[in-house]
């Protein structure tokens, strides 16, 4: 890939979830594509066309996101540079600015109550304890809780789609972009995957839904409900219905697909989810209780659904080279050849020319296995900014840039 880089026409960026530390994770990654050499298309269409040029190389056109990957997609999207994104959450936690130049285009702090909104109109009343019996004794505690615990969430993510409404995005809609933004949802009552984006009408599939009427800020809003932190997002559809959407994560941990069926030749993907190796100095999980485990389960469940992708995608790789060998060495029909690699790209929805690039945190990084989720705490946040920073140097290596 090293020698092909700067020939590659559309360059994606792909991020996924996993809370604030997620979000964290991947400005280190950005950190460390800029300080390599690549730059981050965003803005007005306009803006894009004057600042950006096609012909420009190492330029990221097109971003994918989920739930937090979302977030930091829709700003990157937007034109704001990552240093005014590190001031957003530094001063927002109560930090001075971590940047002093004052020529970056200012994006307002981050702090809490633009993340979470209480979900005041669900909270569980109080219900007499003869209700409370009579639910557990004809039922069970499972019957307890689907008939008493009616709230859909602690949360809203109101207040993250309020702030990105007023304060972040002057250009609201995916058609004022001058570059591909792409965020990923799951249909609450069904079982499709949802992309919002500049589409020219919803799509529907059996297992794929492509909307065309969100706005940004409220797709992002969706795609990082994460149940049962946060509720899950409704928004209005053309025909005056209200759709509800979950998290991005709950289908597809990478959506790189997306990326790559949007033209992009090369796809970056971040993800910050590693499960914890041993290690001598942490010692065993099975001494840090419940919530340690129950992570550590979670994690595994997460990295095995991105080890099959990965697989998969290398394996289609591989029988392609094959059948494309084989025919060659036994000079084969060209004519041939080829169609029935177009089956093996049609069938499998392959593309030989997009090459990817995974970035994630390293096994010994138990830091960050170990850091909250949701904390706006400076000194936690610089630290797996380092890690993110780090991780994608050590892969950025290989590309010898």
């Amino acid at each position: 890939m090293a020698g092909r880089l700067k020939e590659k026409k559309k360059i994606a960026l792909v991020l996924s979830g996993g809370g604030i530390k997620a979000a964290a994770f991947h400005i280190g990654v950005c950190l460390a594509l800029k300080e390599k050499g690549f730059k981050f298309a965003g803005g007005s269409k306009e803006y894009v066309q004057r600042n950006f040029p096609q012909d420009q190389s190492m330029t990221i056109r097109s971003y994918v996101g989920s739930s937090a990957g979302a977030f930091v997609s829709a700003i990157l999207s937007a034109g704001y540079s990552l240093e005014a994104l590190v001031n957003a959450f530094r001063v927002g936690a109560g930090q001075k600015p971590h940047y002093r130049d004052h020529s970056l285009n200012s994006l307002k702090p981050i702090g809490y109550k633009d993340i979470f909104s209480i979900n005041g109109k669900n909270i569980v009343k109080s219900l007499p304890l003869s209700l409370l019996r009579k639910s557990f004794v004809s039922g069970g505690v499972e019957t307890l809780i689907k008939d008493r615990f009616k709230i859909n969430g602690f949360f809203t993510t109101d207040a993250i789609e309020s702030y990105l409404q007023q304060q972040a995005l002057s250009h609201n809609d995916f058609k004022q972009l001058g570059v591909d933004l792409f965020i990923v949802g799951t249909q609450l009552n069904h079982t499709r995957k949802v992309i919002f984006g500049a589409f020219k009408e919803t799509m529907k599939t059996r297992n794929l839904m492509f909307v065309d009427y969100a706005k940004i800020s409220q797709a992002v809003a969706a795609s990082i409900s994460l149940p049962p932190i946060f509720a899950p997002y409704g928004v209005l559809t053309p025909e005056g219905k209200t759709m509800y959407f979950f998290d991005g994560e709950i289908r597809d941990t990478l959506s790189t697909h997306v990326a790559a069926d949007h033209g992009a030749d090369l796809v970056i993907a971040s993800y910050s989810v590693q499960p914890y190796h041993y290690t001598e100095e942490v010692g065993s999980l099975s001494t840090f209780g419940i919530p340690a485990i129950l992570n550590q389960a979670l994690y595994q469940v997460i990295q095995q659904k991105i080890d099959r992708h990965i697989q998969h995608q290398s394996d289609i790789s591989s029988i392609y080279k094959s059948i494309d060998g084989y025919f060659k060495a036994q000079k084969l029909s060209d004519e041939h050849r080829e169609k029935i690699l177009e089956i093996v790209r049609n069938r499998v929805n392959f593309k030989p020319e997009v090459e990817y690039l995974y970035i994630h945190p390293r096994a010994q990084n138990y830091e960050m296995f170990f850091a909250d989720h949701f904390s706006l705490n400076p000194q936690i946040l610089e630290k797996i900014v380092r890690i993110g920073f780090k991780s994608a140097i050590s892969k950025l290596r290989l590309l010898d840039l």
